[in-house]
């Protein structure tokens, strides 16, 4: 078995075993804490531009399968894993790990202490790093360089999303669905209500979009900085009061802003099927599946018309707020799961009463 280096940019050296694409690739390392979902975890476009590490030790043991891809084509840089099983055993098990990561040129690393690296992260935050062949060529000390002078990406939603807008119909409501990188567990639920979803891309205006007579606004979830999505916020902007409106995680922080409230980064991020979050309104604590980087201010909420609706149990950051004015809410969280537990999956319902409700107005004013 070929052996592979993982270079921090702080110079930690780890190294473990190749599998996967044989190319080297660079990127952002992050962790996420998922015993199982790997497939999804893999196929999150959320997770584009970064080498994502699993905290469970042993990955990879069900395999691939035909049903569990969030997109068709993966974005992340690299895998990382303790122990990746070799012979995986379940019904719907199409390939292993190692095929399907060769098969769409993604490097992987495994062998190596996940432990130690996830403490890195906790301690120092997310780090650039890169996976390259264990020859005798590589200098550490120039990887280490270049990973240093590597400017942050910036383009994160532009690389995902799509370039033209497409349908996917129903007899429905009409929901207009912005895809900053949209998982495909968002679209699923919609689908299951017979919704009819016109997918349009993150730069698409607000015009292009009220064209359409939508029912109501979903805003996807999306990898990286909600504040290099400016068409995105001049969009949601324009759009506010006009329609009903859903957001989740990426969606959530481009409302946000859109309201005049702030964003910041997370040290090292929310990334798992296992985080608390409490219902501020109800006293409900549901245990959610995340994956973002960036979170919006509790503190800038202040002097907008936003009301904080939810929060994380573990570091009290914002998980959730309620336009004061116009039936428009959003999550930071994933109430679509995929992976992960499926506790707040009637936000999809309340969506759908809520474009209930606001027909029946216009019924009422017709």
């Amino acid at each position: 078995m070929k052996k592979r280096l993982l270079i921090l940019e702080d110079g930690t050296v780890f190294t473990g075993t190749a599998f996967g694409s044989e190319r080297a690739s660079q990127g952002e390392v992050v962790f996420t804490t998922g015993m199982t979902g790997y497939q999804e975890t893999i196929s999150d476009p959320s997770f584009y531009g970064q080498i994502v590490t699993l905290t469970y030790p042993l990955i990879g043991n069900y395999g691939i399968n035909r049903d569990d891809f969030e997109s068709i084509t993966p974005a992340i840089r690299g895998f990382v894993v303790r122990e990746l099983a070799k012979t995986p055993s379940n019904f719907r098990c199409d390939l292993t790990v190692d095929e399907y990561l060769t098969s769409k040129d993604i490097p992987g690393i495994e062998g190596i202490d996940t432990r130690k690296l996830t403490r890195i992260i906790r301690s120092k935050g997310s780090v650039k790093a890169m996976l390259t062949a264990a020859d005798e060529e590589v200098n550490v000390d120039e990887i280490v360089a270049k990973l240093q002078a590597t400017p942050a990406i910036t383009n994160h939603v532009h690389e995902v999303s799509p370039k033209a807008a497409y349908p996917s119909p129903g007899r429905g409501k009409r929901v207009v669905l912005i895809d900053f990188g949209m998982k495909h567990g968002i679209l699923r639920e919609l689908n299951k209500r017979d919704c009819d979803v016109l997918v349009v891309p993150y730069n698409t205006s607000a015009a292009e979009i009220l064209a359409w007579h939508p029912d109501g606004i979903m805003l996807s979830n999306g990898p990286g900085n909600p504040e290099d999505v400016q068409e995105g916020i001049e969009t949601v902007r324009n759009l506010i009061g006009k329609v009903p409106m859903f957001g989740i995680c990426l969606g959530h922080q481009i409302f946000s802003l859109a309201c005049g409230a702030r964003s910041f980064k997370l040290p090292f991020g929310h990334r798992g099927g296992n985080h608390p979050v409490k219902d501020l309104r109800t006293g409900r604590t549901d245990l959610t599946s995340q994956n973002h980087g960036y979170a919006v201010d509790i503190d800038s909420l202040k002097d907008t018309d936003l009301e904080l609706t939810h929060i994380a149990l573990n570091d009290g950051t914002c998980e959730g707020v309620r336009h004061k004015k116009y039936p428009i809410f959003t999550v930071q969280y994933h109430p679509e799961a995929s992976p992960g537990p499926e506790d707040s999956n009637h936000l999809f319902d309340e969506f759908i009463e809520m474009m209930e409700v606001e027909a029946g107005k216009g019924k009422q004013h017709a």
